[in-house]
């Protein structure tokens, strides 16, 4: 089947509009009847889920840093189907890691070569007026095999301040597909990892019908469905990352929300089952499963109840005696032996592993990972490479167990979530995208 063609709607910095503008997009062309398919450019995992919000389609992550053009190439047959395809980028066009990856730095510039997808570059204006020509012209220029489509104006003040603005790019001669506004009512709230996750907003409809509405009315939809140009797909078939079993146990609610999408996608692709369970509702993992993976999410915000959830800790424990289990940054403080909140409070975890975790003063942990096994994880034997990406504010105070892996950062760097492994118990502070290469 035939791809669809596509945009990548990216911009100079964080904090331009990129999401809100993905948003409206999504929703405005759904809203004329249009299947949209949409991507995250990058590890970011929260963004997708308001993509699926707004569009009804599964939003699907794509890096050049973690991902090579085989597997990229694969994923993007998600758009199959659709009319056009919308990606959303991660910070700036051109920001990535100094040393590259499987495919590339992980800018979203890198996403955009590959497929050919035109970039719609949302300008943040306020407080300059014809000085915007000159970044737009900049961007345009850096690379040769990325294309600019145009640009959206983004936090316009007046008609008169965007009447400066258009002269200075059609001067410069950069199509201006919009101007937005300034709106805080479709404005995303924050919270300590980012935008609040999607099934937590409680005003998520109102939110996305408003954005739509107000993307409708300051966008030429038209010209920018016109620019959007066709899908190359890069690579040859690609190995995906394999199932930890046959039949996973998979805790999943607000404490375990996050799982890269394309994970479970190509575990079920390979024949496994995944059998969710919660643990927050103290629930014991399938008895019937033969591995347990525990997902990262927000066991900080709900620690309280997980040290009451008498049940799921203890059947955990007892699936560890003759099954593995496996937990990815949230999911791995869970199995430690204690995690302290923000307010300094300890609450007792399941014991699986010896860690202890504070939250109490928060330190920034990012970016991407690369690590090589010491011991096994489910579904990799010692010695496997994986990529992965660490995102938490959490600190170690104890990890007494051997650790699970070498782990450099993306310059080459030692860093010290090693994680850690005891008897058929494993974790891991970065979540896995996929072996290395």
């Amino acid at each position: 089947m035939m791809l669809p063609p596509g945009l990548l709607i990216s911009a100079p910095a964080s904090g331009a509009g990129k999401t809100t503008l993905t948003l409206g997009l999504l929703r405005a062309l759904g809203d004329q009847g249009l299947k949209v398919q949409p991507f995250k450019s990058g590890p970011d995992y929260i963004d997708p889920g308001f993509h699926h919000a707004a569009s009804g389609r599964a939003s699907v992550n794509l890096d050049s840093w973690a991902m090579g053009p085989g597997l990229i190439g694969q994923l993007i047959g998600a758009a199959e189907g659709a009319d056009l395809v919308l990606a959303e980028g991660s910070m700036g066009l051109f920001d990535g890691v100094a040393c590259p990856g499987e495919t590339g730095s992980g800018a979203s510039a890198d996403i955009a070569a590959l497929t050919g997808w035109p970039v719609v570059l949302v300008l943040d204006v306020s407080g300059q007026a014809q000085s915007a020509a000159a970044v737009a012209a900049g961007f345009a220029a850096l690379r040769e095999d990325v294309h600019l489509a145009g640009v959206v104006l983004n936090r316009v003040a007046s008609p008169r301040h965007e009447a400066l603005v258009r002269a200075g790019m059609q001067a410069a001669g950069i199509p201006v597909l919009g101007a937005l506004p300034r709106l805080k009512s479709v404005e995303m709230p924050e919270r300590h990892l980012g935008l609040v996750q999607a099934e937590e907003h409680a005003a998520l409809e109102r939110i996305l019908s408003e954005a739509g509405r107000f993307v409708a009315d300051h966008i030429d939809l038209r010209r920018l469905r016109a620019s959007a140009r066709p899908t190359a797909r890069p690579g040859n078939a690609a190995r995906r990352t394999p199932p930890p079993g046959q039949r996973i146990a998979l805790a999943r609610d607000a404490a375990f929300s996050f799982v890269y999408p394309h994970l479970l996608e190509g575990w079920r692709a390979a024949g496994a089952e995944i059998l969710p369970f919660s643990p927050l509702a103290d629930q014991a993992p399938d008895p019937s499963a033969d591995v347990c993976w525990l997902p990262g999410g927000y066991p900080e915000l709900h620690a309280g109840r997980l040290a009451e959830a008498e049940n799921f800790r203890a059947a955990l424990r007892a699936f560890a005696e003759t099954r593995p289990v496996h937990g990815e940054c949230g999911g791995y403080m869970a199995m430690g032996a204690g995690l302290i909140d923000k307010d300094g409070q300890r609450h007792r975890m399941a014991g699986l592993l010896g860690l202890v975790t504070s939250y109490e003063k928060r330190k920034m942990h990012l970016g991407y990972r690369l690590a090589e096994l010491s011991a096994p994880l489910p579904g990799h034997t010692p010695g496997a490479r994986l990529r992965g990406h660490e995102f938490h504010y959490s600190t170690i105070l104890d990890q007494p167990d051997p650790p699970l892996a070498r782990v450099t950062d993306a310059n080459g760097a030692e860093v010290a979530e090693t994680g850690s492994c005891r008897g058929r118990a494993s974790g891991t502070f970065f979540h896995l995208i996929a072996e290395a290469t």
